[in-house]
C-alpha cells in the first residue's frame, strides 16, 4: 500500500488531471468536447485508464459512456452510482462535469490503497454525453441507461449533416445495441453527483462546499420567424414584414416575462439570420428559447405567456412562428434523507468555518441527477467556483483547496452511507 495523498496534493491532482482532460478538445486554443469526436474518444480512454489505476473494474456501454465498478465487501450488495458527463458546452470550462468523475475515482483510488470495502458496491459513470452540443441531445446517455433512449434520435444531425448513427458506427459503436446500454436500476440503491455550483452563492458566502435541495427543470424551443425579404432602401418601412425585427420583439418578451423573479430564468442563445445581407430585409430567422424554473407550474404559466405573446407579436408584424420543443425535463428534489449526509459530511470535513451548519442551496443547471430520479434517490454535492461563481466559460475555475474539500466530504459520505 502507498501512503494516503496530502490534502494539499490530493487538491493538485484533481486540477492536474481536469487540465490533462482540457487538452483532448475538439478545437485548438479552447475547451470544447463534443460527442464522439476524436477528442471525446480520447478523453473517455484517459478516464478509463484513472479507472482502472483506482482497482476498478471498467466497460464501456452502448454510448460510449465509461463506467469503473469497485465491488462491494460481500456478494450481491446494492450500488451507489455517482458520476457525471465529459462532453462539455462550446468554448467551456475544464470542470463543468468533469470534476463529478474525477473526485469519486480519487476516492475509490483511496479506499483501494487502504484495501477497504464498503457494504456496497461503488459504480462511477462517465457520460459521454449530458450536454447534447453536437446533435443537440441533452441527457442522451444517462437516458440510456434507465431505458429512456428515443431511437427517433438516431436520425438527428450535426452542423456537418452528420447522422448521429453515422458517429455511432464511425466510433465502433452499434446503434442496434443502444438497448443495452440501460442497466438494473433495481440494483441501485442511490445515485450522487459532485458538481461546481455555477453560481456566486458559495463564493461570494466564503463556502467551499454545499448541499443542493431541488435542480429547476427546464425546456428547450426551436423557433422560426417567416417574414418577407426584400431591398432594403425600396420598401418602404409600414409596409415591410422583417423577420429580424419581430424575432427581436420576441426575444424581448422571453427577456420580460423570464425576470418576473425566483428561480425562473429565460435566455434566447442562439439567433441566426438565414441568408442574411446588410442591404436586405431578413426574410427567416431562427432562435432558441430556454426557459428554466425550480417549480413545474411555475415555468409552464411562463413558457403559456411567452409564446402566446410571440405569436401576437407574428400577427402584428404579418410574419408567421413555428415552434418545436426540443428538450424538457421536470424539476426535481434531491432525497431529504441524502440531503442530510451529505450535509454531516461537510461538517465533518471541516471545509466550513467550525459550528456552522453546511449551505443547503437549489441548482438552476440541469445535470444527470434529474434522470436517476426517475428511477432512484439522488443527492448532490456542490463545489465552489471562481472567478466570480461563472461556469460554461473559459474562466472557469475551482483552486485545489476545494477540489481537496469535496473527496474528503465524498469519503465521508461513503463510509456514513448505509444502502439496504
Amino acid at each position: 500500500m502507498h501512503a494516503a495523498l496530502s490534502p494539499a496534493a490530493t487538491g493538485a491532482r484533481l486540477i492536474e488531471r481536469a487540465a490533462e482532460l482540457a487538452r483532448h478538445s475538439d478545437a485548438a486554443g479552447h475547451y470544447t468536447r463534443t460527442y464522439l469526436t476524436p477528442a471525446h474518444r480520447a478523453a473517455a480512454r484517459q478516464i478509463e485508464q484513472w479507472m482502472r489505476e483506482a482497482g476498478m473494474a471498467t466497460r464501456v456501454d452502448a454510448l460510449g459512456s465509461v463506467i469503473g465498478r469497485y465491488e462491494a465487501s460481500a456478494a450481491g450488495a446494492k450500488t451507489l452510482l455517482m458520476g457525471s458527463h465529459y462532453d462539455s458546452v462550446r468554448n467551456g470550462g475544464r470542470y463543468d462535469g468533469v470534476l463529478g468523475i474525477l473526485v469519486p475515482i480519487a476516492c475509490a483510488a483511496e479506499l483501494h490503497e487502504r484495501g477497504e470495502r464498503l457494504q456496497y458496491a461503488i459504480e462511477v459513470a462517465a457520460f459521454a454525453d449530458e450536454e447534447g452540443a453536437r446533435f443537440q441531445t441533452s441527457f442522451l446517455a444517462s437516458r440510456a441507461m434507465i431505458g429512456r433512449f428515443d431511437p427517433a434520435l438516431l436520425e438527428r444531425r450535426d452542423a456537418d449533416g452528420v447522422t448521429l448513427a453515422e458517429a455511432m458506427r464511425g466510433a465502433g459503436l452499434d446503434p442496434a445495441k443502444v438497448p443495452e446500454a440501460r442497466i438494473d436500476t433495481s440494483r441501485l440503491g442511490a445515485y450522487v453527483e459532485v458538481h461546481i455550483e455555477q453560481g456566486p452563492v458559495l463564493l461570494d458566502e466564503g463556502r467551499a462546499l454545499g448541499v443542493v435541495t431541488t435542480i429547476a427543470g427546464g425546456t428547450r424551443h426551436a423557433l422560426r420567424v417567416r417574414g418577407t425579404a426584400g431591398h432594403a432602401g425600396t420598401v418602404p418601412m409600414a409596409m415591410r414584414h422583417d423577420a429580424l425585427a419581430a424575432a427581436a420583439e420576441m426575444v424581448l418578451a422571453i427577456e420580460r416575462r423570464c425576470g418576473a423573479g425566483g428561480s425562473l430564468v429565460g435566455t434566447v442563445g442562439i439567433l441566426e439570420v438565414r441568408d442574411g445581407s446588410g442591404n436586405v430585409i431578413p426574410g427567416e430567422v431562427e432562435f432558441s428559447a430556454d426557459i428554466r424554473a425550480g417549480e413545474d407550474a411555475t415555468r409552464e404559466a411562463a413558457e403559456r405567456d411567452v409564446f402566446v405573446e410571440c405569436e401576437g407579436i407574428a400577427r402584428r408584424r404579418g410574419v408567421t412562428l413555428e415552434r418545436t420543443r426540443t428538450h424538457q425535463v421536470h424539476a426535481v428534489a434531491c432525497a431529504p434523507w441524502l440531503q442530510d449526509l451529505l450535509a454531516r459530511a461537510i461538517e465533518k470535513s471541516g471545509a466550513d468555518p467550525a459550528g456552522k451548519p453546511a449551505r443547503r442551496l437549489p441548482s438552476g443547471a440541469g445535470h444527470d441527477a434529474m434522470i436517476f430520479a426517475e428511477v432512484t434517490d439522488v443527492g448532490m454535492l456542490f463545489v465552489r467556483c471562481g472567478a466570480g461563481g461563472v461556469s460554461h466559460n473559459p474562466a472557469e475555475t475551482i483552486t485545489a483547496e476545494d477540489g481537496a474539500a469535496a473527496q474528503e466530504a465524498l469519503l465521508q459520505l461513503l463510509r456514513a452511507l448505509r444502502l439496504p
